[in-house]
């Protein structure tokens, strides 16, 4: 599950670079809001499949509470889910040994 998640993580990090760093600057400095709402929607779903999938992974795992709150916020800040990748990835290499 742990490798799924990480999968999801970016996944929800590329929605958020198209969001923040092409649909939105398309918007607010080209003035074409055509690209938001759809990429908007694929950002919302793949943010809420994230939160699901972070449960699922870490739940009943040895997963301490600042590392849950540092991986939510991760999905929060642009490009946090890939600064966050390193350590979802120790964590999955340590909790498969």
């Amino acid at each position: 599950m742990f490798k799924l998640f990480r999968r999801i993580a970016l996944i929800e990090g590329i929605t958020t670079i198209l969001l923040f760093f092409i649909a939105m600057p398309v918007k607010y400095i080209g003035g074409n809001p055509v690209l938001v709402p759809p990429v908007g929607m694929i950002h919302g779903v793949a943010f809420l499949v994230y939160i699901a999938a972070m449960f699922a992974a870490f739940r009943g795992r040895d997963i301490k509470p600042n590392e849950w709150v540092r991986t939510t916020l991760a999905a929060f800040i642009p490009l946090g889910t890939f600064v966050n990748d390193p350590f979802l990835k120790r964590k999955e290499q340590e909790l498969t040994q």
